[in-house]
């Protein structure tokens, strides 16, 4: 930061002054809001995630000229170059530079169309106040370019007219935009400037933000005017767009580390309370350490107890849960609702529901570091008082699959009442209260948790057929046998976006034929399995990204059922066939948890062949497939 005395910070403060009130009423309210919420967000840079590790923006790149006669000019990362050149033959070499001033990258990170309103409101009485003389202000200057040098200027993007123009500006005399930031931060605290920050106390949560927000721009636009009139500005640069953008950049950082208004958290809250409806369901994830997370309202407890139901601990402001998991992400669903939920809930293996008192109301579902998703936090209801939390949990035990561990919140408004444990099933949970642990017996669907880490997570139809053979299988698909193509031209087929045909994958497994569709469904449709099924058994598991899936079965030419598993509407055709029967039984289908992989194990069961990652792995190492064309039946 800048090093400007006392005595100039004084003699800025009457010109600066006079201009904060000439501009305050140019404001306007929204783009004003918006500045003065910085203070209130999470003041952190944005990233750029390469794979699963967020890193962090590059720096702006340099073009210096090798030439001693040429004048080093700042080159512009997304608006192209900026550059000079005294004559025909120079060589360039592009090398790293400092870092963005802190005011243009401020100014960068705002909405352009935010930037550009500011723009348009002040930029006439910009261009119409005069000079301000401050003979103090002109040592702090940076000095001008060598004289001699021929300017070009190429934008490129899509960046607000202030920032080219700032950006511009300030490669044209370096250091500009840091002058005018650290008066600005120097003004801010000044005393005579302070009582002109000031926001008045209002119930309206926009107003005391655009209040907030208008009076820091307005000084910072007073301080580049104050800077920027002592500059000699080229013709290629506009001197008021260029003045608005850095008062914008600057004040963006002063608000950034400036604290709200006092008048802001009640107005605030008034909001959240005048707009909070019910319910409402937020999903994501929380860094587990130590084996814990919690619905907190304040910071995380240092310590909690679990001996009493295995699962959660009512502490000052909320609950902690006790996890599996030692460290890590867990996946977590918070409800909220009006009142308590009519059941249950299935497919969950511990349950417990304990009451807790809010102080203030929206707590956060939190790790011990106090972070969490953005979605995650201040979703419970924005008053104080006495509520009950139901908190679901399952795969606690499964160690050796971390995606199998879940959570789900519910919370909802209730007098004070005794605990209540719901379910109690899981081995943890047995440890945690000191009981012996209950001999759990691994469930069939765990042999095909291969399958949320492979190819087919999202989207698939695995189809299996006794009874036939490889061309037969893949004339029931409507595939041509003699007409085999590399999956990678297939798909870069269906990349193009020229068409959108099913294609078909198929291992002879021995026992029975495989047919794997990678995002497709026609294994799930009746004449497919009618076709395959015509010397044998044919049955088929699809299931897409939306949730959407179809359980099929069929013996020798006929549909024995056809149902989305979970569905009651499926019962009478499955008790209708004692081999349908047989093949769901006790995977517990009503449960909506791993839907697919349990009906994997009804095809598995039904034909007497499960898909195995080993059969992927093949099917992938050949890398062919067919192409599936339409039957005349409509296929």
């Amino acid at each position: 930061m800048l090093d400007v005395p006392d005595e100039l910070v004084d003699e800025l403060v009457p010109p600066v002054a006079a201009g904060m009130r000439l501009l305050l009423g140019l404001i306007p309210a929204r783009p004003a809001a918006r500045l003065g919420r910085l203070g209130a967000s999470e003041q952190a840079r944005p990233a750029v995630r390469v794979g699963h590790r967020p890193v962090p923006l590059p720096p702006p790149a340099q073009l210096v000229s090798t030439s001693s006669e040429s004048v080093k000019i700042l080159g512009l990362r997304r608006l192209g170059a900026l550059y000079a050149r005294p004559g025909p033959r120079v060589a360039d070499r592009r090398v790293s530079a400092p870092s963005e001033p802190s005011g243009l990258a401020a100014l960068r990170e705002l909405a352009a169309l935010t930037t550009e309103r500011l723009l348009g409101a002040l930029e006439l009485t910009v261009t119409g106040m005069e000079p301000v003389d401050v003979p103090g202000l002109t040592v702090y200057l940076p000095p001008p370019p060598p004289a001699g040098g021929r300017y070009g200027f190429a934008p490129a993007g899509n960046d607000s007219e202030a920032f080219t123009a700032a950006l511009l500006l300030d490669g044209m005399r370096p250091g500009l935009a840091d002058l005018v930031l650290a008066l600005a931060r120097r003004l801010a605290v000044h005393p005579s400037i302070v009582p002109l920050l000031v926001a008045p106390d209002a119930a309206d949560e926009q107003a005391v933000a655009a209040q907030h927000g208008r009076a820091h721009l307005a000084l910072a636009v007073a301080v580049a005017h104050t800077v920027v009139g002592h500059v000699q500005v080229p013709s290629l640069a506009d001197r008021a767009a260029a003045t608005v953008g850095m008062g914008i950049g600057a004040a963006a950082v002063v608000l950034r580390q400036t604290p709200m208004p006092p008048a802001y958290a009640p107005a605030l809250l008034n909001k959240i309370r005048a707009e909070y409806l019910l319910p409402r369901r937020s999903f994501g994830s929380v860094r587990v350490s130590r084996h814990r997370f919690g619905l907190i309202e304040g910071s995380f407890p240092d310590t909690a107890g679990f001996a009493g139901n295995g699962l959660v601990a009512v502490v000052d402001g909320g609950a902690v849960i006790r996890t599996g998991m030692a460290d890590g992400p867990a996946r977590v669903q918070l409800t909220v609702l009006a009142e308590a939920p009519p059941e249950v809930a299935s497919g969950w293996e511990e349950i417990v529901e304990v009451s807790w008192h809010a102080t203030e109301g929206l707590a956060s579902v939190l790790g011990p570091d106090g972070t969490s998703e953005p979605q995650l936090r201040a979703q419970t209801p924005p008053w104080p008082g006495d509520y009950r939390l139901r908190v679901h949990a399952r795969g606690r035990d499964d160690h050796d699959d971390p995606d199998a561990e879940t959570y789900e919140l519910v919370v909802w408004a209730a007098p004070a009442a005794p605990e209540i444990v719901h379910r109690r099933t899981d081995r943890l949970g047995h440890r945690l209260r000191g009981e012996p642990e209950p001999a759990r017996p691994a469930r069939p669907e765990h042999a095909y948790r291969w399958i949320r880490r492979s190819l087919l997570s999202q989207a698939a139809t695995v189809t299996v057929t006794t009874g036939a053979t490889v061309e037969q299988v893949l004339r029931a698909f409507g595939a041509d046998p003699g007409r085999p193509e590399s999956i990678r031209s297939i798909e870069a087929d269906l990349y193009a976006g020229d068409s959108n045909f099913p294609w078909v994958a198929v291992l002879d497994a021995g026992p029975a034929i495989l047919t794997v569709e990678y995002n497709g469904f026609q294994g799930s449709q009746e004449p497919v399995l009618r076709r395959a099924s015509a010397h044998g058994r044919a049955a088929s598991m699809f299931w897409n990204v939306n949730a959407l899936m179809r359980l099929s079965f069929a013996e020798q030419g006929r549909l024995l059922a056809a149902f989305e598993p979970g569905m009651s509407a499926a019962e009478p055709k499955v008790d209708a066939e004692p081999a349908v029967t047989a093949a769901t039984a006790g995977l517990e289908l009503a449960d909506l948890v791993d839907r697919h992989l349990k009906g994997l194990v009804a095809v598995e069961r039904f034909t007497g062949y499960g898909i195995t990652a080993a059969d992927l792995d093949r099917i992938t190492t050949a890398g062919t497939g067919f192409r599936i064309l339409p039957f005349a039946d409509g296929l």
